[in-house]
């Protein structure tokens, strides 16, 4: 997991995720009516929220759940610049690896959509997460499976490598008391393989790695992709969310 390489493709996708990332914002707003549902109007005053990239699930978040404080977290600096219209007097920006970042205070709810994936350490952010919270805080995240874009994963051979389900309840289960889990998977078709890789590098997923394109590799790649993921017509790409809403486990 190349952090410098994951940070410095989110922020040069800033200006195109939200018009491209359109999965995403399912996602998100599924999310947000999750929330909806597991907390009571009036029950969340404090929110922090890691990876808020551009403010796509912020300004969910802020409009749903009306806090009166938020704490928005991402890994790259520049994203303060697409949050200017959201930032107040009550809701702050603060850049840092939330791996590692040094949060502060007690939330009511700690949230991330379609992060969660690039941890490297999942079991240990799911442990700093626990102090953070109110007593009987939530914690909701949505990430992804291991179906996810595995079309483009298969015929490159680079990949996240993705918990199921079960997995994450499981090692939820120690702090947390896991209130709703699911998942589904989610097709967006694209006229050919070209267009993959360019909706890819337009929602910033290219971090993975830094693949190096010859004329051939790439010529290959595409006549691979239409014969297996293709109907003559169009190429499919899967993604594969995973929903999750914990709550504190009062451990005195």
């Amino acid at each position: 997991m190349n952090k410098i390489l994951i940070t410095r493709c989110f922020a040069k996708a800033a200006d195109s995720y939200e018009e491209e990332a359109t999965v995403q914002r399912r996602i998100a707003l599924k999310m947000t009516s999750l929330l909806e549902t597991y907390i009571r109007p009036g029950c969340c005053r404090k929110i922090l929220e890691i990876g808020c990239g551009t403010g796509l699930f912020s300004r969910m978040l802020a409009d749903s759940l009306k806090p009166e404080r938020m704490l928005l977290n991402d890994i790259c600096p520049e994203m303060h610049e697409r949050l200017k219209g959201l930032l107040s007097d009550y809701v702050h920006f603060e850049s840092g690896d939330a791996e590692t970042y040094p949060f502060s205070g007690k939330y009511d709810l700690a949230a991330s959509c379609s992060v969660v994936q690039w941890l490297k350490d999942i079991d240990a952010f799911f442990s700093r997460i626990y102090p953070l919270l109110t007593a009987d805080g939530i914690f909701a995240f949505s990430t992804f499976g291991c179906d996810n874009i595995k079309e483009v994963t298969s015929l490159t051979g680079k990949g996240l490598s993705y918990f199921s389900r079960e997995e994450l309840c499981d090692k939820l289960s120690g702090r947390y008391d896991v209130l709703y889990a699911s998942e589904e998977k989610v097709f967006k078709r694209f006229k050919s393989p070209i267009e993959v890789l360019y909706h890819l590098k337009r929602t910033g997923v290219t971090g993975i790695d830094q693949q190096k394109w010859t004329k051939t590799n790439l010529i290959r790649f595409c006549d691979d992709y239409k014969t297996l993921y293709g109907n003559g017509k169009e190429v499919t790409l899967t993604y594969h969310p995973i929903y999750v809403i914990a709550k504190k486990k009062d451990h005195k």
